[in-house]
């Protein structure tokens, strides 16, 4: 793995986590998500103005499928994410997502790419099972709260997969702008809930009133974080990509535990490390 690669990696991590933090914080529901796209997407447009030239862009069926599939499946995604925010805490829902997502999309990339991760790359995988098990503890069925965060962590890292292989397909294999595919993910919401937010109009007032800063921060982490992940996708394969990404996971639970002050801060510490070594093993295997 490359150290442009890399570094754009580890960004896109960071922001992620961010950004997650914030939509937890403030409980967001669907008038902040709907805020969010708005803005997110007004800061796209004079970006995506600029590539929209015939040499740098070419509108295309086959570019417009891809934009609203992927943009589907990000909207599944957030939504599943969001619900799990709200039954289970941070430090479960979110390295059990970011966990899951790699394993899937490693699986993925074996069979749908045929690429060939090796004996590192196999062991991280395992290491990083080992970190969500003690992440989430065999008594699942005795805390609810911990089995609810768990269920709703594997099924958002599935979607996390299923859109990170369809995207890398995307930008790789049909040369679809990594910036359109982004801003699809953002305006498909946006005109999606407009109906359902004219008849909340009132929330979505008083949510923006009471958090635009927060907003405005999310429309530019969220968008951001996976443009720089679409970028590094172009260069390096999915089984090196998907597993560095979730460096996130440990920047995740240090807010989760620090400053949400949420339980089991020591145990959920020690997985985030076991699942931080597995990515390690992943990015260099």
């Amino acid at each position: 793995m490359s150290i442009q690669a890399l570094l754009l990696v580890v960004i896109a991590a960071v922001l992620h986590a961010a950004w997650n933090l914030i939509t937890k914080q403030v409980n967001g529901k669907l008038p902040f998500f709907w805020l969010v796209s708005l803005a997110a997407s007004i800061i796209c447009l004079p970006f995506l103005w600029l590539q929209s030239s015939p040499v740098r862009f070419t509108w295309t069926q086959t570019v417009l499928i891809f934009a609203l599939v992927s943009a589907i499946l990000h909207l599944l995604y957030f939504v599943l994410l969001q619900t799990g925010y709200r039954k289970a805490d941070l430090s479960v829902v979110y390295p059990v997502a970011r966990g899951a997502g790699p394993l899937f999309s490693v699986t993925g990339a074996v069979l749908l790419f045929h690429e060939k991760p090796g004996l590192l790359a196999i062991t991280g995988i395992c290491l990083i099972i080992a970190g969500v098990i003690v992440m989430t503890g065999f008594k699942v069925t005795k805390n609810t709260r911990v089995a609810t965060g768990l269920q709703y962590g594997l099924l958002t890292g599935l979607f996390i997969a299923m859109y990170t292989l369809w995207d890398k397909a995307a930008v790789v294999d049909y040369h679809v702008s990594a910036l359109f595919i982004t801003f699809a993910s953002m305006l498909l919401p946006l005109l999606l809930l407009i109906p359902v937010m004219l008849k909340r109009r009132q929330e979505v007032a008083e949510e923006a009133r009471r958090h635009w800063k927060q907003v405005i921060m999310v429309a530019i982490f969220q968008p951001l974080s996976y443009l720089l992940v679409l970028i590094a996708l172009k260069t390096t394969p999915i089984t090196y990509v998907a597993p560095a990404r979730e460096l996130s996971i440990v920047v995740g639970v240090f807010f989760g535990t620090n400053l949400l002050k949420e339980a089991d801060a020591k145990k959920r510490i020690v997985a985030a490390v076991v699942i931080l070594a597995g990515i390690v093993l992943l990015a260099i295997g």
